[in-house]
């Protein structure tokens, strides 16, 4: 087996892979390549995208003061990070494989055409439309964004002799005395009492905003800070016809998140891939399997594989999947797609070289 590139970041990843499948190259049989064309079978490769939640708690300037000014029992008093997996998608997707490359030779005189991916996998024959993805959508990374204390607002909240002052025990007196006063402020303002209220509705919405925003500054001094962000990696892999058994393909460290695997610091994350069937060539009523026709146009019948994929010894995804390697080639008549009265159309998986649609062109 063959595991690839670590560490993909879906926002950039799945960017990438949307704009491959709308690229397209358009290949036509002319006299100028003695209507032939050129193309590659795929070998499909398993992406497992691992979605981890990060959580990281900061104590407050003040948390030793939470209790007694602000009756706060579960302040945060040490730092730490925390990571959990989310979510782990199976999907899969073709590579072109350069020892199954294919000469397709049609009739003189006649016009077929295909559409390739741009390493050379065939999408379609005598076809504009190219066969939709049925991948499940995957997760977005969310970054961590700033803590209350990192704004503009808790810069606000400090006032002078806050700044001043050089003991800590004055300045969380300051600190609880400042959130009760806008308290009151705002209570003021909501019941009409204020010797300055805004001027209309909008600007009343400003006021209290800013004001609940200095009070969640200020008492975040107080009970710590929580901050949350997800990652989206993706590991590849390429298993042979023989299968996988519990492979480490990558480790999460609760510290850290997705770590390659030689990295020690984390738990194991390990896939295996168990044939549920091989693909067998086609065969005639007398139960012999046919030939391949001569100068025809190969494509794969595919085998299918259970994809396991484990954290820490627990089941976390499993996915029947189609996999080219798992499977045989065969052809197609290539005087198919050149009849003159009803040409065939033709609508192949990219990822796994199947035929998806073979019929009538349109």
């Amino acid at each position: 087996m063959k595991i690839h590139t670590l560490l993909l970041l879906t926002a950039a990843g799945v960017s990438a892979i949307a704009a491959q499948a709308q690229t397209t190259q358009r290949l036509t049989a002319t006299k100028a390549n003695e209507y032939g064309l050129i193309y590659s079978l795929p070998v499909t490769d398993i992406d497992i995208t691992v979605e981890t939640s990060h959580i990281r708690r900061t104590p407050g300037e003040f948390y030793n003061y939470a209790r007694r000014h602000l009756a706060i029992d579960d302040a945060i008093r040490e730092p730490s990070t925390t990571v959990e997996v989310s979510s782990v998608t199976i999907t899969t997707n073709g590579v072109a494989n350069p020892d199954n490359k294919w000469l397709v030779q049609f009739k003189s005189g006649s016009t077929p055409f295909m559409l390739l991916t741009p390493d050379g996998i065939p999408l379609t024959v005598n076809s504009e439309t190219v066969a939709e993805s049925e991948s499940p959508e995957l997760p977005e990374a969310q970054p961590m964004k700033p803590s209350i204390l990192e704004t503009e607002i808790a810069r606000q909240a400090m006032t002078q002799d806050m700044i001043r002052s050089s003991s800590t025990s004055k300045r969380a007196e300051l600190a609880a005395a400042r959130i009760f006063e806008l308290r009151d402020m705002r209570s003021e303002i909501l019941s009409g009492q204020s010797d300055n209220p805004p001027a209309d509705g909008q600007a009343m919405k400003l006021v209290l905003d800013n004001l609940a925003g200095q009070e969640e500054a200020l008492t975040a001094m107080f009970a710590g800070t929580v901050q949350k962000w997800t990652t989206v990696s993706t590991i590849s892999l390429r298993p042979d016809s023989l299968g996988v058994d519990r492979e480490i393909i990558a480790r999460i460290s609760p510290f850290d998140g997705v770590l390659d695997a030689d990295n020690l610091a984390g738990a194991p994350l390990t896939v295996s891939v168990s044939v549920t069937g091989r693909g067998t060539l086609p065969v005639n009523e007398k139960g012999e399997q046919k030939r391949f026709p001569k100068g025809g146009f190969a494509y794969q019948i595919p085998g299918t594989a259970l994809v396991t994929v484990s954290y820490d010894g627990h089941e976390v995804a499993s996915k029947e999947v189609s996999l080219a390697q798992l499977g045989v080639t065969f052809g197609l008549d290539p005087g198919l797609f050149t009849d003159k009265k009803a040409p065939s159309q033709l609508r192949l998986d990219p990822a796994t070289g199947a035929i998806l649609l073979l019929g009538p062109a349109e």
